[in-house]
This record gives C-alpha cells, sequence and structure tokens, in this order.
C-alpha cells in the first residue's frame, strides 16, 4: 500500500474524531428519549422492529425504535422481550405494552455488563411485553426478505441437530442460535468463533461467486457486475445489515463500482467512509467490541494483502494457502490485544485451525446455501449427506483443534500504555516491504515507544484499590506500584474474580485474605485457583488470628477484629471471639500506604474516613 495512503485528510479526520469520542463522549440518552419515561406503570407504545428478532429459549428479543409513548410523540430505541412467536418482523409497526425499566446493569471489573452493551448500541431501556397489536405491516420487500431467512433457520433446524444447525446457520447468516455452552467454547479456544459471525468474507464471498457464475454462462461483465451487487446486498439485509456487514456491503460497491468504470477502487478509501458513516450516526458505537474487532481486522488484512505480496510463479495451491495464513496472521496480529482485554484468554492454534476450517467454512457456506436452495424445489435431501458429513467433519475439526495442549491460555489484560507501542510496532511490522517508509518512520516511532515506556515505569505506577460489590458479596481488590496483588474476600464467585484480577493486570494472587470461616467461599476459592495461581490463602482463625501479622517484603498485613458499619452507617468494632459469624478486618501496609477493611469487605478506612462501595459496581480508589 502506497505510504500516501497515510496523508489524506480523511483519514486524519477520522483519527481526530475517535480520539474525541474516546476522551470526550459518553453514550446516554438525549432529553426526548424514551429512557426518560421509565416509571412502575405500564405504557403504551408505538414503534417500529429495527431489526430481526433473536430466539433465547421460549423468549424473542428485539430492538424497536419509539414513535409514540401514551399517544405523545417520544423518540429512541428501547430493547424488547417477546414471548415466542410474538415478536414483530423487521419494519413492522405495532402496539405494545408493558413496564419500561432500566437495562440490569452490574459493572465488576473486568466482566461483562450488560447495560453498558446496550448504551453502546444507544439502547438505554428495556421493556417485558405483555401484550402486542400490529398496527401495519411491513414492506412488501422487508416482508419478503424476513420469510427467506425465518425460512433458512427452519431448513436447518428441521434436518440437522441443535448445535449442527447452529453452526450451519451461523457460518451463513451469522445466527448461531442456542449453540451449546461446551462447543461455543470449542470455537473461542480454536480460534474460530468469527466463523460463526457473518462478516465481510460472507459478503465477498457471495459477490465472488456471482461473478464465477456469470463468467462461466458467458454474460457480460457490467451486467454481472450489477447482479452481484443486488444479490450482495440482499444478502446483507438477509443476514441482519449489521455493522460489518454494512461495512463490506460499502466496500463491495467501492470495489465492483471500480472494477466496472476501470478505475482504482479504494477499498482504503471504502473503509474509511464507511467507519466515518457509522460513527457519525451512532457515535456510541466506538465503545462497541464489535466494531473495534471489524474495523481492526479490516484495515489489517488490506494493509498486509496489498505490502505482502505472493509471486504468481508459485503454485496455485501454495499461494492460496498462503493468502490464507496471512490474512488469518495479520487479523490475529490486530485483535490480540482486544481479544486479550476482553477475554483473557489466547489461542495459539488460531492460525493453524483457521487455515484449515476458514476454506472448508467457505466450502460449507456454498453447500448451506445450495441446501436451501434445493430444498426449496423438494430435492434437499440430496444434498442433506453432504452437508450433514460437512458440519461433523467442521465441528468434529474445531473440537480437535480446541483440544490441543495450550490451545487456549488464560492471560492479564494490558494496559492502555502496552497496547499503544504494541500497534505501533505493528504498524512498522505490516508495512516493511516498503523499505523507504519505513526507513522514515522507524525511528520515531520506537523513540515514542521507549519514552511512553519510560514515563509508564516512573510516573504512571500508582496503588490501586478496587471494590467490588456483586449484589452485596463483597471483595478487595489491591495492587500495589510494585505489582503486589492481594484479593480480600472471595464470597464473589471464582469467575468473576479471575476477570476482576486480569482485567488489572494480575498473572498470580500473592494473598487471599478470607473475613471469615464459611465454606461457601471453598468453591469460588477452586474455581479462581483454576484460573490463577494463589501463593497464599490466608483463613481466619486458622491461619490467622487478630493481633498477628504477615510481612513480605514492603508489604506488612495484621489481622484485626472486624470493623464494621451499622444501618445508620455508625462504625463498630467486633470486641472479642464470639464462636459463630465471627469476621476479621486487614490492616494493609506498604511503604507510602496504609489503609483498614471492614469484617465484610463492604468498605475500606482511610486516614479515619470510609470508603464504601457501591451496590453492583466497582469503585476505584488510588491510594
Amino acid at each position: 500500500m502506497h505510504a500516501s495512503y497515510y496523508k489524506r485528510p480523511l483519514l486524519w479526520g477520522l483519527i481526530c474524531y475517535i480520539l474525541c469520542l474516546l476522551f470526550f463522549y459518553k453514550p446516554g440518552p438525549d432529553p426526548q428519549d424514551i429512557y426518560h419515561h421509565i416509571s412502575p406503570k405500564e405504557v403504551t407504545l408505538t414503534a417500529q422492529a429495527a431489526g430481526f428478532a433473536v430466539s433465547k429459549g421460549n423468549k424473542q428479543n428485539i430492538i424497536l425504535r419509539v414513535q409514540s409513548i401514551d399517544g405523545h410523540p417520544a423518540k429512541g430505541r428501547v430493547y424488547a422481550r417477546f414471548e415466542k412467536g410474538k415478536a414483530p418482523l423487521w419494519k413492522e409497526k405495532v402496539q405494545v405494552s408493558g413496564i419500561l425499566k432500566k437495562p440490569y446493569s452490574q459493572d465488576i471489573q473486568g466482566n461483562f455488563d450488560w447495560g453498558a452493551y446496550l448504551a453502546s448500541k444507544n439502547i438505554f431501556t428495556e421493556i417485558k411485553v405483555n401484550d402486542v397489536r400490529p398496527l401495519a405491516a411491513a414492506p412488501l420487500f422487508f416482508r419478503w426478505i424476513t420469510q427467506i431467512r425465518q425460512d433458512v433457520l427452519q431448513t436447518f433446524y428441521a434436518h440437522f441437530s441443535e448445535d449442527l444447525s447452529a453452526v450451519a446457520n451461523g457460518i451463513l447468516l451469522g445466527e448461531r442460535g442456542d449453540l451449546s455452552a461446551s462447543l461455543y467454547s470449542a470455537f473461542q479456544d480454536s480460534g474460530a468463533v468469527h466463523l460463526l459471525v457473518a462478516s465481510g468474507a460472507n459478503v465477498a464471498f457471495v459477490t465472488l461467486i456471482v461473478f464465477v457464475l456469470g463468467n462461466l454462462l458467458g454474460f457480460n461483465k457490467r451486467k454481472t457486475a450489477w447482479v452481484a451487487l443486488l444479490l450482495a446486498g440482499v444478502y446483507t439485509l438477509i443476514a441482519g445489515a449489521d455493522a460489518p456487514l454494512t461495512r463490506a456491503y460499502f466496500m463491495a460497491v467501492c470495489a465492483v463500482l471500480g472494477y466496472v468504470f476501470h478505475r482504482n477502487s479504494g477499498v482504503f478509501q471504502g473503509i474509511i467512509l464507511s467507519c466515518w458513516a457509522i460513527l457519525l450516526i451512532t457515535p456510541s458505537a466506538i465503545f462497541e467490541t464489535g466494531f473495534q474487532m471489524s474495523f481492526l481486522a479490516t484495515f489489517a488484512i488490506v494493509i498486509c494483502l496489498n505490502n505482502y505480496e505472493f509471486s504468481y510463479r508459485w503454485p496455485k495451491g501454495v499461494r492460496f494457502f498462503a493468502q490464507i495464513f496471512l490474512v488469518t496472521l495479520s487479523s490475529q496480529l490486530a485483535l490480540l490485544p482486544v481479544f486479550t482485554n476482553i477475554f483473557y484468554k489466547v489461542s495459539f492454534v488460531g492460525l493453524l485451525a483457521n487455515m484449515v476450517l476458514v476454506p472448508l467454512a467457505s466450502v460449507l457456506m456454498t453447500a448451506c446455501a445450495l441446501f436451501y436452495l434445493f430444498s426449496c424445489i423438494g430435492l434437499g435431501l440430496l444434498f442433506k449427506p453432504v452437508v450433514g458429513f460437512l458440519l461433523f467433519l467442521f465441528v468434529f475439526l474445531v473440537k480437535s483443534f480446541a483440544a490441543f495442549p495450550l490451545a487456549a491460555v488464560s492471560v492479564a489484560a494490558w494496559k492502555t500504555n502496552k497496547i499503544i507501542c504494541y500497534y505501533a510496532l505493528l504498524f512498522l511490522l505490516f508495512h516493511l516491504p516498503l523499505k523507504s517508509f519505513v526507513l522514515k518512520l522507524y525511528k520515531p516511532l520506537l523513540g515514542a515507544v521507549l519514552l511512553l515506556l519510560v514515563f509508564d515505569f516512573f510516573f504512571l505506577s500508582a496503588h490501586e484499590i478496587y471494590l467490588l460489590n456483586d449484589w452485596n458479596k463483597n471483595a478487595i481488590l489491591l495492587k500495589t506500584s510494585n505489582a503486589e496483588h492481594v484479593l480480600i474476600g472471595a464470597e464473589i464467585d471464582g469467575e468473576k474474580l479471575a476477570k476482576a484480577l486480569f482485567s488489572i493486570g494480575a498473572k498470580e494472587l500473592d494473598y487471599l485474605l478470607l473475613f471469615n470461616a464459611k465454606k461457601g467461599q471453598l468453591k469460588n476459592i477452586e474455581t479462581l485457583q483454576e484460573k490463577i495461581k494463589i501463593n497464599k490463602i490466608v483463613f481466619p482463625f486458622q491461619d490467622i488470628w487478630p493481633g498477628e501479622e504477615i510481612k513480605q517484603g514492603p508489604l506488612h498485613i495484621q489481622a484485626r477484629w472486624a470493623v464494621m458499619q451499622d444501618s445508620q452507617k455508625a462504625l463498630w468494632h467486633q470486641l472479642g471471639y464470639g464462636g459463630k459469624n465471627d469476621r476479621l478486618s486487614y490492616q494493609i501496609s506498604g511503604k507510602d500506604f496504609s489503609f483498614i477493611t471492614s469484617g465484610n469487605g463492604r468498605f475500606i478506612l482511610q486516614d479515619g474516613q470510609v470508603q464504601n462501595n457501591l451496590l453492583n459496581s466497582t469503585r476505584k480508589i488510588v491510594l
């Protein structure tokens, strides 16, 4: 890719806009949003379905675009939950009754927050629908699109097992349905979970297939191009028309128009324009993981395929797999920090797995499409054995790759400065074939990386405390500037605690201190130990008693009788051992800090001041 691409004002404008969003924009409802009408009373909404319903067990969930509430004009989008079979079709106008509420939100450090996820989609309200009444049918075209989608999904569910049909629908339309947790975990561990999401590759594949068929049938190239765009557009709509698909279709339009008019298609420019369009319409998308992964992977693939070219003297088969390897490697390198900071695991077999699974997924997508088309004319049984075998083979390979030793390794999250340094070095790696460009750029980039690391080492390290609350089950995390990690309390689920520790960069735990001797914590501790190494577990009234101390380097831990708060927020102290429901507090001191934990993890005492936690939230305190 020519270096002049990076001089374009549109690109630099996009970078500045993204930085402004990251630093200054926070998703929130506008003054006319339906969010401001939340109350305990039942309301009646007039709304239009903004997409396809997603089935979850005996429920169907769908996003509605609100037009009015109780007869008064209103705006915004609401996440609606219907009984199965009662959700409206895409673009259908309905009247629904129910009680509005805030989305369930649980901001526990490092864990998934449903409320924040919906906010990234500009949705701040939910409704459980008690009654629905259709007002106006969807336009004929959208009814046709919805009917095709539903027919495709039902065709596979009618002929294959739940897991196999979920895989088929995932590869074909990005609708994996109720895929079993074990199989989904295998897809994650093998690095192939992206194949269950309808993406730009699917749109490109549909476009390419039309061109190949047009060429075989001897059709005019220009007419074939228009048909390809039409069918690719229809596929994009059937698959849901989400951000990755819309972006991919926009890029396909750029590429095909360039081909038709014999001009440079500007795929790179197409990515930038589509990114601009999405962020201008929905700025909150910048915080959506899917949006970030989609554009990072696409940029990486486009840059590497342009910069690293394979000789046409290579055999076609070798060149094909070399390109698959390059696409997989570039996308996985680009997504490594995102995967690490979201899932806290890295798949080391992903490169090998995708070398096999990506081509097989293309074959499977074609076979599934043919199976559906032939099922429409009553000849689907001719293809069923082939599709069944390919699905079985695909799932078998996914499970086999996931079973490899070290297929998925748990890792700690990266700090922001390390992510910036990583992408700076990755940018140089992706452009190594452009020797003159790299020679001009590598010194300032490496200098900036070095300065950032030095600045982080001397100025950004600090002692941090995280007060965690999960429905009044509490825990306290301590991270010192010397990278010591202490967890106080294990009443919260072990999986959640592990993610919280990973998110603050903990690779192992120096101490796990317990407030009480309740046996219910043992299961949480076992789950935590499966993810993170714990060097020392301290049980109260067994390993330590009030007045006893633990010392390790500058860290000093002293056990005390419990400090508590009553309902009026007044402090009281346990005066001795009662033999039942006894708790400990801990005074934890370092070189330049000291604080006391409460006997139940609800607060800390710092310089005599109470610092409380918040229900279902994380409170971060910098010492």
